[in-house]
């Protein structure tokens, strides 16, 4: 367990480094934060449908369980819907490309620090069901849990920016921008303990595993709602969320033929 809390804290510090570029205008670039994106939308899709649920299937029919495979079609849908819950009950929807405009001149109006609060809080929000992805895929399987803390990290990083770039230019101030973007970070192991232990309390263990499941069913839908929309908002040629996609999965496909 002390290492699916390292994984969810090393995705959730990932905020603080996107804090700390958003504090240095030069690195923000749509291109490279656009395959980026991409990247991590790849490495999720594939590694949920290749790896995650085929092994959540297969787990399940080695202890027993009746209607395996509806039970995991049922998680599934249940963590796509999860995370489209959770979009829909947020106060307004921050995503990477939307809450930071990478054009547009952050200097000098303090209107900006009521805007960033509430971004920081609503990026909270959204890291702390991906704090549970994490820490559940460290406990079923390290290697998965640290190829998705992997990802998560990498579209941590656009949405730290979008913490900090709207403070630090109501403030003028870094500590409270970087603080902030902590904070934010923050809910990924807040959210991985708390959620955590409501499943064991709620899931009898022979039905624990279908944790992954939903695991899978919260990337997939993080990734075509969130990651996928907003690579292609920031892109400045087509090629760039096409390679990024293309990247990730590769990466997946070459980890996993490593590692069997």
């Amino acid at each position: 367990m002390i290492w699916a809390v390292a994984a969810t804290a090393l995705a959730g510090s990932a905020t603080v480094v996107g804090g700390f570029l958003a504090l240095h205008p030069g690195m923000r670039q749509r291109g490279p934060l656009a395959v980026g994106l991409a990247f991590a939308a790849g490495l999720m899709i594939v590694l949920s449908i290749v790896e995650i649920l085929p092994l959540s299937l297969s787990t399940l029919r080695d202890s027993g369980v009746d209607a395996a495979v509806w039970w995991t079609a049922g998680a599934f849908l249940a963590g796509c819907g999860a995370v489209l819950l959770i979009d829909a009950l947020l106060p307004e929807r921050v995503v990477q490309a939307d809450a930071l405009d990478l054009d547009g001149d952050l200097t000098g109006s303090h209107g900006l620090l009521r805007s960033g609060l509430l971004i920081a809080l609503v990026i909270g929000a959204h890291n702390a069901p991906e704090g549970l992805m994490t820490f559940l895929a460290m406990l079923e399987s390290p290697e998965l849990g640290v190829g998705l803390a992997v990802a998560i990290a990498i579209h941590n990083i656009p949405e730290g920016m979008a913490v900090a770039a709207p403070l630090y230019a109501a403030t003028g101030r870094r500590a409270p921008a970087l603080g902030w973007a902590a904070v934010a970070g923050v809910a990924e192991p807040a959210g991985a303990l708390i959620g955590y232990f409501a499943l064991r309390a709620l899931l009898p263990p022979e039905l624990l595993v279908l944790t992954l499941s939903l695991v899978a069913g919260m990337m997939i839908a993080l990734s075509l709602r969130e990651l996928i929309p907003a690579a292609r908002r920031y892109q400045t040629h087509p090629a760039q969320s096409l390679a990024g996609l293309a990247a990730g999965a590769l990466v997946v496909w070459v980890s996993l033929a490593l590692t069997r």
